[in-house]
């Protein structure tokens, strides 16, 4: 097992991992909408949060070469299922054409009061 470290995403805001790579995977933890520099959520709004859910996620896979069309899998946390169309509508501008399986629930909090969470997985070339 590899732990990743990345500068270019938000540091993990526990005692965990930004991401772990196992036989042949790539195992992002659940992302937040911080900015990377100063760990503070950006964005008041599900869908500024989820932009920048996104443009993490899209640096930590740089990280070990990968991108979004490396992802096999999302599971998205949403603080209200009221922002689910919203939030899918950015999630859709990102994913486009290569559409990885995915599961989106609600849950009681999100950490740091954010709106949404991503977790991914995506599978090294």
């Amino acid at each position: 097992m590899e732990i990743v470290k990345s500068s270019k995403a938000p540091g993990a805001v526990g005692p965990y991992s930004q991401a772990v790579i196992s036989h042949g995977q790539v195992f992002l933890s659940g992302m937040l909408p911080l900015n990377p520099e100063t760990g503070q959520i950006v964005g008041e709004t599900v869908e500024e949060q989820t932009k920048q859910v996104m443009e993490n996620i899209i640096a930590l896979l740089e990280d070990v070469k990968l991108q979004l069309e490396d992802v096999v899998k999302t599971t998205i946390f949403l603080d209200s299922m009221e922002d689910f169309q919203k939030m899918n509508q950015i999630y859709g501008e990102y994913f486009s054409s290569h559409k990885p399986a995915r599961s989106c629930v609600e849950v009681a909090a999100i950490p740091k009061a954010a709106l949404v969470e991503i977790e991914v997985l995506a599978h090294l070339k």
